[in-house]
């Protein structure tokens, strides 16, 4: 039972995003905070919990088919968690990826030069 809910605790540690680097020269650090602020909110939009769901509903089909088909009922079980886990974890990771580029793109917009 406890394996079953393991990747929710996996979930959130895909959250880990980094700020990023943005050439401060000649930029008011204050404003800098207040846009990063704004742009922060903006990349909150991006659901993590629903892509992890949907990755992890395909990983658990996918890996119940493959499971099923090279072996028997607790074959496919198995594959259908493994392949929830993973399906998961990769929703996760994209929903987080996505949410640096709102950033990033958010910052550009305002003028700001990001380096990375």
């Amino acid at each position: 039972m406890r394996r079953r809910y393991l990747w929710l605790l996996l979930v959130p540690l895909a959250g880990c995003a980094n700020d990023p680097i943005v050439d401060i020269r000649g930029v008011d650090p204050a404003r800098l905070d207040q846009d990063l602020a704004e742009c922060r909110a903006y990349a909150a939009q991006v659901n993590t919990p629903a892509e992890a769901a949907k990755h992890g509903g395909i990983g658990a089909a996918v890996g119940g088919a493959i499971g099923a088909i090279i072996g028997d009922s607790g074959t496919a079980g198995k594959g259908a968690g493994i392949g929830a886990v993973s399906g998961a974890t990769k929703g996760a990771g994209r929903a987080e990826q996505r949410k640096e580029r709102v950033v990033r793109n958010c910052l550009k917009g305002r003028g700001y030069k990001v380096l990375g």
